[in-house]
């Protein structure tokens, strides 16, 4: 049975281009409970829900390493691309990143203007 500090959350991260919550158990590059793993990142990670196994995780987001923001990993939000880049510097730097960074950028879905928490309004 697992310890109880082991489950307890630090906080809750929040994504400020999306509003994504969750809550977190470590921030850091090297997860608890994981042999070999360092991720490249200082990352905000939870233990994943969807499984039994303590090594597994999910990593929630980390900070924009231009603006500082705290961003999520989701595609709307943010890229890594040899670091954590929110799509709004991405989009006031795009001439520093590589073609094919600019390529992908324009594969993806437009960013909404609402945070998540709102519903949209479709009729």
């Amino acid at each position: 049975m697992a310890c109880e500090a082991e489950r307890r959350p630090l906080g809750v991260f929040e994504c400020q281009l999306c509003s994504l919550t969750a809550p977190y158990s470590y921030v850091g590059q090297k997860p608890p409970n994981t042999q070999s793993i360092i991720l490249l990142e200082e990352s905000f990670v939870t233990k994943d829900p969807f499984t039994p196994d303590k090594d597994r995780f999910l990593i929630l987001g980390s900070r924009c390493s231009i603006c500082g923001r705290l961003v999520c990993v989701g595609p709307e939000c943010s890229l890594f691309y040899s670091k954590r880049f929110c799509l709004p510097c991405v989009q006031e730097n795009i001439h520093a990143f590589p073609q094919e960074i600019r390529q992908d950028l324009g594969k993806r879905k437009v960013p909404s203007k609402r945070p998540a928490s709102q519903p949209s309004t479709q009729t």
